[in-house]
């Protein structure tokens, strides 16, 4: 059904994502452990972390983790790190702290392709290599992890057989500012304002691009997975058109604090997401196309003799719904 853009709420936001706001949007803390427990019934969970490079902080979440919520409260079935090509010791690190391990490039390894990679490609390998019906999915950055994470990410899953799809928000300091919310740069800046022109009925998420985020196992199988730093802004979008937007909830985890990028790395996410967004448009008719846009991203240093071009490739690859790679689906018949 199209969106009147003009019709507005008491807010200014549409009345449909007012109404959505109240009614899918709660807090960690009205999702206890141990109440989830009594919910999960025979529902079995795994979380995730996609990690390269984090051996600083990998082990810490995943001790807190076992240590909460497989060991003091059985909440959580599934344990997984998926090593994305690390140089450091990550792998051990979560071994050691008490998680199952998979380096990304063995998963399906008949479907490796050097030019998959990124965070994108980990969360999509990782569907072939845990069970859990419902998943979880957190950074392996964190610093000042909570387990309230999960939990949080979790409770409305549990608690309503319609949700099917959980985003997190919270504030994001960048470390060394005194604002609460420096850190997203890129939500703001670009994620935030495409959701706006194209996707109005998303513009209710507070951070549209988090990296925390969980799902039923039976909608994240159906949806493409961009391999690249657009993941979160793909399935955002792609989960909207499949399921709506009453199967969305997001959920307040507080604050959130990660190492952060530099502002030319953050131009390369951009840029990524950029394409995402464009490919939808495309996809979903929201757009004609009058050319291909470049996949090259120009930018600028100073060396001896002036600025100098950096050229960087932020075209995007995607992966299929994992419901229809023969080799998943052969293991669930």
């Amino acid at each position: 059904m199209p969106v009147n853009v003009a019709d507005r709420g008491r807010t200014g936001v549409l009345p449909e994502v007012e109404a959505w706001l109240s009614r899918r949007t709660s807090s960690a803390a009205d999702w206890p452990a141990r109440a989830l427990l009594s919910a999960k019934g025979g529902a079995t969970i795994s979380v995730v972390l996609p990690a390269r490079n984090e051996e600083e902080t990998v082990g810490e979440i995943v001790s807190a983790v076992r240590r909460d919520l497989v060991e003091a409260v059985p909440l959580v079935d599934e344990l997984v790190v998926i090593d994305s090509r690390s140089s450091d010791d990550t792998a051990p690190r979560a071994l050691r702290a008490g998680a199952k391990v998979f380096a990304q490039d063995e998963i399906l390894p008949e479907l490796h392709d050097p030019r998959y990679d990124g965070k994108g490609e980990a969360l999509w390998k990782s569907l072939a290599v845990t069970t859990g019906d419902l998943v979880v999915f957190v950074d392996a950055d964190l610093r000042e992890f909570r387990t309230s994470f999960v939990t949080g990410l979790l409770g409305p899953l549990l608690a309503d057989p319609a949700v099917g799809y959980v985003k997190a928000c919270y504030d994001r300091p960048l470390l060394g500012a005194t604002e609460p919310n420096a850190g997203g740069r890129v939500t703001e800046l670009v994620a935030r304002p495409l959701l706006n022109l194209h996707w109005p009925l998303l513009a209710g998420f507070v951070q549209p691009l988090a990296g925390e985020y969980a799902g039923r196992r039976a909608v994240l199988e159906r949806v493409p997975f961009v391999t690249g730093y657009g993941v979160e802004l793909g399935l955002l979008i792609d989960l909207l058109d499949m399921v709506g937007l009453d199967a969305l909830a997001q959920v307040d985890l507080g604050r959130r604090v990660h190492s952060h990028q530099s502002t030319e790395a953050l131009g390369g996410m951009a840029g990524q997401i950029m394409h995402t967004a464009w490919a939808r448009l495309e996809r979903q008719d929201k757009i004609v196309p009058l050319h291909e846009p470049s996949a090259r991203l120009v930018q600028f240093e100073r060396g001896p003799a002036g600025h100098r071009p950096l050229t960087r490739d932020v075209a995007v690859a995607e992966r299929p719904p994992m419901a229809t790679v023969p080799q998943y689906a052969s293991r669930l018949r």
